[in-house]
């Protein structure tokens, strides 16, 4: 049920490489509302175990990390201990830990209440792989966006390559193949639509028709 007492939220999930960060950044911007990537969290909070030094298998270790980071996001930048690692963030050796701690039901617990934090008037656009059936399940609108994993790959090393990071294009396809199939078989909190989730094929789309097909279920919610 929908709290109207409450800033609106438009949820958007699905599997890595997407689209969805990049949809969800528009459309906050379109709209002048906040936007929460959540996948920046796990990321996050991926990093700072790598820094730490503690081992990928110690879940409660992990979630204690997780729960005391000290994060800031200045505009573009991501600021973990006041040190910039926007550019670290993106590298595929944290997005692979992310994706392995992030089965793990404590960090979920963890970062649970600092993602719902994120919705302040005027609204919130929401991007994750579990925003509209578990952080956000009164989100107003929920999307759920996919794409050919072979499109996903190629997207990948697009991004990467034009940042200056070496990158193989067959191991990205494989790493997102494993990443689909842990994120939607792991028992907490799985990859899957919300049951009144608007599906959106990126496929074949361009970023800005992606864009125009949320906007457009938006304002049907709102006619």
């Amino acid at each position: 049920m929908i709290n109207a007492n409450l800033p609106p939220v438009i949820a958007i999930d699905g599997p890595s490489a997407s689209g969805k960060g990049t949809l969800a950044g528009i459309v906050a911007k379109t709209l002048g509302w906040h936007q929460l990537d959540s996948g920046m969290l796990y990321r996050l909070s991926a990093l700072a175990v790598m820094r730490k030094g503690i081992e990928p298998g110690n879940e409660a270790e992990i979630a204690e990390v997780a729960r005391s980071l000290d994060v800031r996001f200045d505009g573009q930048q991501v600021l973990l201990d006041n040190d910039d690692v926007s550019d670290v963030l993106r590298q595929e050796e944290v997005g692979a830990l992310a994706s392995q701690i992030a089965t793990y039901p404590l960090l979920r617990q963890a970062l649970f209440e600092r993602q719902r934090a994120f919705r302040k008037a005027p609204g919130l656009v929401a991007d994750g792989r579990d925003m509209g059936t578990v952080i956000f399940p009164d989100a107003k609108l929920k999307i759920f966006l996919i794409a050919d994993v072979n499109e996903r790959a190629q997207r990948r090393y697009k991004q990467l390559i034009e940042k200056g990071i070496s990158a193989n294009l067959m191991a990205l396809l494989e790493d997102l193949k494993a990443r689909d199939e842990r994120d939607m078989h792991r028992s907490h909190s799985p990859l899957v639509p919300a049951e009144d989730a608007k599906i959106i094929d990126s496929s074949a789309l361009s970023i800005e028709e992606s864009v125009a097909k949320v906007l457009a279920y938006w304002s049907e919610v709102n006619a």
